[in-house]
């Protein structure tokens, strides 16, 4: 194998310690069915056994000074704290010197004083998922033991990780209900104090499949559209809301990692959101028995790269089945999307959702696509504002005071 890859580029894999497992069921999770591939096994959770393993190959399978471990789920706290706490004793086993940090992504509503006491001691970065005002949250996010709204289990989170000086943000889902409410929806996280915060859309498709999942993988047509999904209009309008009420006084201030990115493809720099990246292909996603999977939407058994007891990390990631992957987003980019004027600005976006033809009738084209046109189109004044402020060496929060000359 050309290891030479593994030098050129960042290497990630989130790993997911309790596999799908999860105290909620939300109707929109895509994950939740992964299960399904692992019924027959006893067990769900890792093993301390394949836990030091892991560790050990991502130590040194990393080629910058420091490493990013990220917990998944399911629900990662559904692992105890003396899990974690075995794994920062292994990573600082095999370190090497190399600088650590670790973000895990949790519904919050399993969040205690003892565990805002660890995260907070061991510098960890707390994703909460939520999605925002409580009619727009507990529509979807329920409880897995009565069906009911988890809302008020997460603001008490919340509440948990400010009291103790957690480190936390927000990622929220966006669906066809809260879609309808871009300023409702900015809003209530500002007001949470929330200055991090992430968004994504829901795009998802039942298919009938032999292995027994039942959501459709990204770049393969047809399936049946279900009716929490986001619309692609209503993701556009969504998107221009939330950047509207942004502007008017909170550029700087509260960082929303979609405006983030479209600012970096702006620029010219590689964002930090894989989905408006050019390439992908770099994050892969280990179950708890130690399978590996291109990405985290694309865990079915035909994107698994192999297994951590038979393969390395390395091996893996940057396998020639990996790297086809990570060339599909560019090699079957349709015709609209190569003549698109803002083709620089998604790069097709996450082939997730390119599942439809274009108006060439080449297949690829992003669902969202239209959406995201409306987007790039309603902000690009702005982005090239903020972009002529960067290359000064000027705030791009001047754009609060600058008001555009429209044609």
């Amino acid at each position: 194998m050309d290891t030479s890859l593994a030098f050129s580029r960042p290497l990630y894999v989130m790993l997911k310690p309790a596999g799908s497992l999860c105290n909620l069921r939300c109707r929109y999770c895509y994950y939740l069915e992964k299960g399904r591939l692992y019924e027959h096994t006893d067990s769900q959770v890792m093993s301390d056994a394949l836990l030091e393993k892991f560790v050990r190959e991502y130590m040194e399978s990393q080629t910058t000074p420091e490493v990013l471990f990220t917990w998944h789920g399911g629900e990662p706290l559904l692992r105890p704290i003396r899990f974690y706490e075995r794994a920062l004793q292994l990573q600082r086993q095999y370190a090497r010197g190399r600088r650590v940090s670790n973000s895990i992504q949790t519904n919050g509503t399993l969040l205690t004083p003892a565990w805002c006491e660890f995260l907070r001691d061991n510098g960890f970065l707390v994703g909460i998922s939520i999605d925002g005002p409580r009619e727009y949250h507990d529509a979807f996010r329920l409880r897995a033991a009565d069906g009911r709204g988890s809302f008020d289990q997460v603001m008490r989170g919340i509440a948990l990780l400010q009291q103790y000086g957690v480190e936390w943000n927000a990622m929220a889902v966006v669906n066809s209900l809260n879609g309808d409410h871009p300023q409702e929806f900015y809003r209530f996280f500002r007001n949470l104090g929330c200055r991090f915060l992430q968004f994504s859309p829901i795009v998802e498709r039942t298919v009938s499949r032999p292995d027994g999942l039942s959501l459709a993988p990204g770049m393969q047509e047809g399936g049946q559209l279900l009716d929490f999904s986001v619309g692609s209009r209503q993701w556009g309008r969504f998107l221009c809301g939330v950047f509207d009420e942004w502007l008017k006084g909170d550029v700087g201030q509260v960082f929303v990692q979609i405006f983030d990115a479209t600012l970096a493809n702006w620029v010219g720099v590689t964002p930090g959101l894989c989905s408006l990246s050019k390439d992908c292909g770099h994050a892969g996603v280990m179950e708890h028995n130690g399978d590996l999977y291109s990405c985290d939407h694309f865990v079915y058994p035909e994107h698994r790269l192999g297994n951590l007891r038979e393969k390395t990390i390395t091996e893996m990631m940057y396998s020639e089945q990996q790297r086809r992957f990570a060339s599909m987003k560019t090699r079957r980019l349709p015709r609209q999307c190569r003549e698109c004027r803002y083709v620089f600005a998604c790069h097709g976006e996450c082939p997730k959702n390119r599942f439809q033809r274009d108006r060439y009738g080449e297949p690829g084209l992003n669902y969202l696509c239209e959406g995201y046109r409306m987007f790039f189109e309603h902000a690009a004044l702005y982005m090239d504002f903020m972009k002529r402020e960067l290359e000064a060496g000027r705030p791009p929060a001047n754009v609060m005071q600058w008001t555009p000359d429209r044609p």
